[in-house]
């Protein structure tokens, strides 16, 4: 069950931050679930070196919270390699 959960706040974290990240129009619902859930991997990661725990898996605002900062750093770096800039 904590799998579902976690695709859904990854979606729903993806989906925030290419609302952000002005990649709403190039991205579908796969991607943006990718994204998010990526995203949140990579939140998790640098949320643990400041003693920050969210995790997606039960659902908290958090996990939702440092889900959406990872995708925006994803989504970043996407964009840095794709268009040559973040934004």
């Amino acid at each position: 069950m904590g799998w579902i959960v976690a695709i859904i706040v990854g979606g729903i974290a993806g989906w925030l931050a290419s609302k952000v990240m002005n990649r709403d129009a190039s991205m579908g619902i796969f991607w943006n679930v990718v994204a998010g859930c990526v995203g949140s991997v990579v939140g998790n990661l640098i949320a643990n070196r400041f003693g920050i725990m969210g995790s997606v898996q039960q659902f908290s605002l958090t996990g939702l919270i440092v889900a959406f900062i990872g995708a925006i750093i994803v989504l970043g770096i996407l964009n840095l390699i794709q268009r040559g800039r973040v934004r």
